[in-house]
């Protein structure tokens, strides 16, 4: 190889690595679903392997979503879970954080969703097909318990189970769902929406699982 063809090689690869989007800890990019009033922004600090998120929109229901969401792409069984906590008072007791289960970025796309609001309220909500209404109360389980603090996932095949709990309590099942227009790949991920398109909330992510494989 000549230097000519060498020096033409390493600029290419400069180039492609400038165009590359960076992992954020686990995940493979953050970005706004919905096009939100107010841009959020997701971050990892890798010395104490926290998730720092911040997300506007009007809200994660009807028939389209606006939040911010830090996301792979997965295949196959798996698990995740994760310890959630708001910064901040808030303004709205209807903010939100968790985890989520997406058929794509697409405003209107296919969810399942773990869920956490401010006011402590924690359910298991899904949006059946891309384009759908989510209905209340056909596309959501409650939890009997307030101020959970861990949220955990797991699929095996179509099913799909939420587990929570309490800090320092064991987790729970919450509910279990069905999600057969899901695809073999699927966007898996944390989430957070302020539930109010002119404010921007914050939460703290820690303790941050993904496994695949059956639980």
């Amino acid at each position: 190889m000549n230097q000519r063809t060498f020096l033409a090689i390493l600029l290419t690869t400069i180039v492609l690595a400038s165009f590359s989007p960076s992992k954020i800890g686990l995940f493979e990019a953050g970005k706004d679903i919905g096009n939100p009033k107010l841009a959020g922004s997701s971050a990892y600090d890798s010395s104490t392997k926290t998730y720092m998120m911040k997300g506007g929109g009007y809200n994660i229901w009807f028939e389209r979503d606006e939040f911010q969401y830090l996301f792979r792409e997965m295949e196959g069984n798996f698990t995740v879970s994760a310890d959630f906590e708001f910064v901040g008072k808030g303004r709205d007791a209807h903010r939100k954080v968790g985890w989520m289960i997406r058929e794509s970025t697409d405003d209107n796309a296919s969810h399942l969703s773990g869920v956490i609001h401010g006011d402590g309220l924690t359910v298991m909500q899904w949006r059946v097909k891309k384009g759908d209404k989510m209905r209340d109360p056909e596309d959501e389980i409650f939890s009997k318990e307030k101020n959970i603090q861990t949220i955990e996932i797991s699929r095996e095949g179509n099913t799909y189970t939420m587990r929570g709990a309490a800090k320092g309590k064991p987790l729970q099942v919450i509910g279990t769902h069905e999600m057969s227009n899901f695809k073999a790949k699927v966007l898996v991920g944390l989430f957070i929406c302020s539930h109010n398109p002119d404010v921007l909330e914050e939460s703290r992510v820690t303790n941050v699982v993904v496994r695949k494989g059956k639980k």
